[in-house]
């Protein structure tokens, strides 16, 4: 009998026990492990059973793959917007991801004063460039610039934002111990306070005062000189046209610009601020390689060690489409690292060296770069988008890093209204990351465009607006379309 069992072994079992151990996880398991895994592994997943496609495509656990890819703030600003939306009808999840993964295109709306056209209730800021713009608790904050007559401005603005209506605004001056007038310099949100670096001033002053301010859901906003220590601690020279950034929620990175006598500089300082915002404290940072000098050029936090570093003029006035990444692991760990794009077969990317640009971190992890200027001081309006997720987080190497230009970049169709084209403007986006507000810059004038004498500033605020995108796929899941 033994033998004649060896001979005609039993067919293989069946039964629950013997199934793969993942057949055996409850579906709370699973939803856990997938929030673990590449968005691309999630997909090849729910294409194994129906069991996993149910799980692999419900809205929950793409609702949760959001929020890990976009942050959770992200998500609640656009569950409130699409709420209230017919949007919302198909809406989901998955498909929001699809749609933005897709996106090629922007549309730009211009921004209304409700009170326009009534001249005792409308109150504007004047045209300017090199000024400031930010979006904090909801409101935009605009400080200083230069305008007209090569004359620096001191003034403060503030609109709040309504989220069920973002095309209409309305400014208000506000009247609370202004830093002294600049334009060329920075400004930053860190949480919900503004901090306020350098500049230049109408009498040709570089200056590198810290001036920190909070904005009160009631538009209050009070600036206060912040303590940096005596003058013997280490802090960065005076400087204007410089660019800055937020980053691990309580530092400001700051660099390059043009200092005393009109020079370029190309150092890098860091700023920590104390637990109780009312002092900082500087420090140079010091790398084995690092950025040409350049001014103009801006700084992007895009992770919370990593700050991206685009254009800008370098020494001879040429201008710049070089990329840099600022590593911060920890103090003794910070450095430079260059990549470097491949642009063969590709002749649109020879329009992307610019300087006086702006460049915002937007939804979906992408910086939205648009307008400035070229070597010839040709005002651009075009908008292009660097792909943040195709930036290694970890193990970048001292020599640089390689990627496929094509793939980073993507040049941006743009429809609707038209901007006109502009440099040294200033940009923010709201808290969802998905609309950008411009404000500003130096136009070209209809009289001599291009030319030295027909340049003048503006004084228009628009919006611009992702625009989600609808695939194949998002087409026959919406309601009236085939399966």
């Amino acid at each position: 009998m033994a033998a004649e069992s060896t001979r005609n072994p039993s067919p293989p079992s069946t039964s629950p026990s013997s199934q793969s151990p993942i057949t055996n996880l409850a579906d709370d398991h699973l939803f856990n492990i997938l929030l673990l895994l590449p968005v691309d592994l999630v997909l090849s997943f729910s294409m194994t059973c129906k069991r996993y496609m149910a799980l692999g495509c419900s809205d929950s656990l793409w609702e949760a793959l959001c929020e890990r890819e976009w942050g959770p703030q992200t998500v609640d600003v656009l569950k409130s917007s699409s709420s209230s939306s017919s949007s919302r009808d198909g809406f989901s999840w998955m498909m929001m991801f699809q749609r933005l993964y897709k996106m090629d295109s922007v549309c730009c709306h211009k921004i209304s004063d409700p009170d326009d056209g009534d001249e005792e209730s409308s109150s504007f800021p004047i045209p300017r460039a090199s000024h400031s713009l930010n979006f904090v608790n909801d409101h935009l904050v605009l400080f200083g610039g230069g305008c007209q007559g090569g004359r620096h401005l001191d003034d403060t603005w503030t609109a709040y934002v309504n989220k069920s209506d973002p095309n209409i605004m309305k400014w208000r001056k506000v009247e609370s111990g202004t830093p002294s007038g600049r334009f060329g310099h920075t400004c930053i949100v860190i949480g919900e306070h503004l901090l306020i670096f350098g500049g230049i001033n109408d009498r040709g002053e570089r200056l590198n005062d810290t001036w920190i301010g909070q904005v009160s859901y009631h538009e209050r906003l009070s600036w206060k000189l912040l303590n940096v220590g005596p003058l013997q601690r280490p802090r960065p020279p005076p400087r204007g046209a410089h660019s800055a950034c937020c980053i691990a929620e309580k530092k400001m990175v700051v660099h390059g610009g043009i200092g005393l006598n009109g020079v370029r500089l190309g150092d890098t300082w860091i700023l920590e601020l104390s637990e109780d915002f009312t002092s900082g404290t500087w420090h140079m940072v010091e790398s084995f390689l690092s950025p040409p000098p350049r001014s103009g050029h801006t700084l992007t936090c895009i992770r919370e060690n990593q700050v991206v570093l685009f254009g800008g003029r370098g020494l001879g006035y040429g201008v710049l489409d070089d990329v840099w990444i600022l590593d911060i692991q920890e103090q003794c760990e910070e450095r430079w690292v260059q990549l470097f794009y491949d642009f063969r077969d590709v002749p649109e990317f020879a329009s992307l060296p610019r300087v006086g640009h702006s460049a915002t971190l937007v939804l979906g992890g992408r910086i939205l770069i648009y307008g400035g200027e070229d070597s010839y001081r040709h005002r651009k309006d075009d908008f292009w988008a660097l792909d943040v997720k195709t930036i290694p987080a970890s193990g970048l190497q001292p020599q640089g890093v390689s990627l496929n230009g094509s793939s980073v970049w993507k040049k941006l169709d743009r429809i609707s209204y038209g901007p006109k084209s502009r440099s040294f403007h200033r940009a923010c986006a709201d808290s969802s990351g998905r609309f950008v507000y411009v404000f500003g810059g130096m136009v070209d004038d209809l009289l001599q465009p291009a030319a030295s004498s027909g340049l003048r500033f503006d004084g228009e605020l628009f919006m611009v607006e992702l625009v989600l995108g609808f695939s194949d796929l998002d087409n026959q899941q919406r309601p009236g379309k085939g399966i």
